[in-house]
């Protein structure tokens, strides 16, 4: 009897557990849950109780471990960031999760906590598609990032961080030897009828409504994970063993080369690039309730994919070539029609969009290939001639620049910073700050009676084919991957291999660029940089994530009392 009190006890309080964290992710995700962070693409950790500038003045900030991880590169791919789970309570109680996508078509879940394997899972590819030959632009395999449901909700920046964890905990006790899974909004299914009736047809999994009310207030609805192998299959599984959550469903033809996977109010939305496997450049949706795919095709640039505005509006910003060529476009989440568009010229962009809230507007940035930062108002893009901006400025004097994905965070006395990674071989960042291979710009918004600018507000040191920087807090976490990038575009990508360099990651105050830590020589491989490769490093509760070009899986932090 004391045992049934007790099991009601631990599942009274773990809905009660649950309850919370399904009202905190009605407000907005805090967990690393896709492609740069979350639907915005800002690759900005809000609140985390361990990682502060003065944090890392102080000693403690380490290698906490590394993982060998059973992957097979393809081209340079290999081991995308991580989306994390940062708290997850079942039977066996309290994890924190990592999901990896390897190039070899396979899923790999850690235990961050701990930094030991939890579950994979091979992907395989249909028995009729074929292997292609690895290449610099079209590596094949596995090239999106695992992803989990995500809002649209824009995050509020925190008022100040301190003790505790960064989120609250979430639970759901799943089936002995089976672990846990979460759920959010779950709609109450029907009480299951006696042994003597028939069988009924098959329980529906719980979703969200897609006609939900706008503003934001998307659900995350349940919570499996999601991945697109490179047969062209979406598939989803329950976090906690790896299981089918629904039968994988065809979302493009295979050995396409995408990007920026991400899942909003039970549709997923990928983009693809270089027409690998001769499938289409654009950016393609599917409806996870109706199967039906929606393709809007245009030459997408960046390696975010699209970003998503607080009403759920898709915002992708384009090169030479397709539907609307060398322009920032809005368009519907359900349909992928076009809304609006800004155009600048003749030169396309470069990097995925950032978007932000500032002084009560919505605000998006993106970079095109003449070194130009790009800010708009996201209420009308380009204004009434789709070609005026609000702010227009000259980050980097190089000709081709391809920054890959931008980053954004707002800093204690609410100033919105922008970051840009600068990857070049000649030029630099401005006429007063040269850089011979790479670095990190970061500018701040300054409103001047009402016109807003870009100012320069610090350079990073000289990086190597750097990362869109992922920030923490107000620490900026910027990589040099250590790629070779060299311009001969029929170079294989074995010789690439060869002639990079181990990566290092530096931590920089976000206020002023000054280097507060580096992993030194910890890392003994190169990471994937360059304008259609994997995001930001990821991270949350303490600690960062990085995987690497031989397939180690490196976690830096603060030691975690156990």
């Amino acid at each position: 009897m004391r045992r049934i009190v007790a099991v009601v006890i631990v599942c009274s309080c773990c809905a009660i557990v649950w309850m919370s964290a399904a009202t905190a992710q009605d407000r907005a995700p805090t967990d690393w849950m896709t492609a740069n962070g979350d639907a915005q693409r800002s690759s900005w950790v809000r609140a985390d109780a361990k990682i502060s500038s003065k944090s890392l003045q102080k000693p403690g900030f380490q290698l906490l471990w590394k993982l060998k991880l059973n992957n097979q590169p393809r081209g340079l791919n290999s081991l995308t960031p991580p989306s994390l789970l940062e708290r997850l309570i079942g039977y066996r109680g309290f994890r924190m999760l990592g999901f990896v996508g390897g190039s070899s078509d396979k899923v790999i879940v850690i235990d961050t906590d701990l930094g030991r394997l939890e579950w994979e899972k091979q992907l395989a590819p249909a028995a009729a598609a074929p292997k292609p030959a690895s290449s610099l632009s079209c590596p094949g395999g596995m090239t999106a990032a695992v992803t989990r449901p995500t809002t649209v909700t824009i995050a509020p920046a925190p008022g100040a961080t301190g003790g505790g964890r960064s989120n609250p905990a979430r639970s759901a006790v799943g089936e002995p030897g089976a672990g846990a899974v979460t759920l959010a909004r779950v709609r109450p299914t029907p009480t299951p009828p006696p042994p003597s009736a028939p069988t009924p047809a098959p329980v529906v999994p719980p979703r969200i409504n897609p006609a939900d009310p706008p503003g934001g207030q998307f659900g995350a609805g349940p919570f499996p994970i999601h991945a697109l192998s490179s047969d062209g299959l979406f598939h989803s599984m329950h976090l906690s063993n790896g299981a089918d959550f629904e039968p994988p469903v065809r979302f493009l033809p295979p050995n396409a080369n995408a990007s920026g996977l991400i899942v909003i109010a039970h549709i997923a939305y990928v983009v693809t690039h270089n027409e690998c496997g001769g499938v289409p450049n654009g950016v393609w949706s599917l409806d996870l309730t109706t199967k039906r795919v929606n393709t809007w095709k245009s030459t997408v640039a960046g390696s975010a994919g699209v970003a998503f505005g607080p009403d759920g509006t898709v915002y992708a910003a384009t090169g030479g070539g397709g539907e609307i060529a060398n322009s920032l476009v809005a368009l519907d989440r359900k349909t992928l029609a076009v809304r609006d568009w800004y155009s600048p010229g003749s030169e396309g962009f470069t990097s995925s969009p950032v978007i932000f809230e500032y002084k009560g507007r919505i605000l998006i940035a993106a970079a095109t290939a003449n070194g130009r930062l790009h800010l708009l108002d996201t209420a009308n893009l380009g204004g009434t001639d789709h070609q005026t901006p609000i702010a227009s400025i000259a980050v980097s004097t190089r000709v081709a620049f391809s920054p890959g994905a931008l980053a954004s965070w707002q800093d204690g006395g609410r100033t919105r910073w922008i970051l840009a990674p600068v990857t070049t071989s000649t030029g630099g960042i401005s006429k007063t700050v040269p850089v011979a291979t790479g670095a990190v710009s970061a500018w701040r918004i300054v409103d001047q009676n009402g016109v807003l600018k870009l100012q320069l507000g610090w350079t990073s040191r000289e990086l190597v084919a750097p990362l869109p920087p992922t920030i923490i807090n107000d620490v900026v976490f910027v990589t040099s991957t250590g790629q070779f990038l060299g311009a001969d575009a029929k170079s294989s990508p074995a010789r690439h291999a060869l002639r990079s360099s181990p990566a290092v990651i530096f931590a920089l105050d976000g206020l002023t660029g000054a280097e507060l830590w580096n992993s030194g020589a910890a890392l003994s491989s190169f990471t994937r940089g360059g304008a259609l490769s994997g995001g930001a490093l990821s991270g949350g509760v303490g600690q960062i994530y990085l995987g690497t070009h031989r397939g180690m899986l490196y976690a830096f932090g603060f030691p975690m009392e156990h």
